[in-house]
């Protein structure tokens, strides 16, 4: 039940309506992985540096940490549990990972980039990445994976 400091609401979260109740304060972060235990976006710096809560909002890349909840209300949210895309294969592929911790948060960003730019240039790929901190793997490995990904997609159109 909503009160003076909280509403209750429907977001659209990985293609499905999910009824929430939160203060208007609460980040997105908060409610997706503790009210509805969707943990792929990890809480890292939570103050938008490290990018471990990279969440895709009405198809582009935002750092659900930045987000309070009540914005999301009427837009579209994928979080690494409801994304099917090649990407996420290339990651394993590329061994593009290591601790994993902030492995959704790339793999969310990577996958905004292929759907805005259908041919990323290197030096796109490494400035889109910046947004983004790993602290146990090189960068190598995760750009080759982007590449992998954004050659399975030409492919298949």
């Amino acid at each position: 039940m909503a009160d003076a400091l909280s509403v209750s609401a429907i977001l659209l979260i990985n293609g499905e309506e999910k009824r929430v109740t939160f203060r208007y304060a609460d980040i997105l972060l908060d409610v997706l992985r503790y009210q509805l235990g969707l943990t792929g976006a990890k809480p890292g710096c939570l103050n938008g540096d490290c990018g471990a809560c990279t969440v895709n909002i009405n198809g582009i890349a935002q750092k659900s940490c930045l987000h309070l909840a009540v914005e999301t209300i009427g837009k579209e949210i994928l979080t690494i549990e409801g994304l099917n895309a090649p990407i996420q294969g290339t990651f394993v592929d590329h061994f593009a990972f290591q601790c994993g911790y902030c492995t959704s948060g790339f793999i969310m960003n990577c996958h905004s980039l292929l759907k805005h730019r259908k041919n990323p240039s290197d030096h796109e790929i490494t400035k889109w990445l910046e947004s983004n901190i790993c602290r146990c793997t090189g960068y190598m490995e995760i750009e080759n994976a982007v590449k992998s990904a954004f050659h399975l997609i030409k492919d298949d159109e």
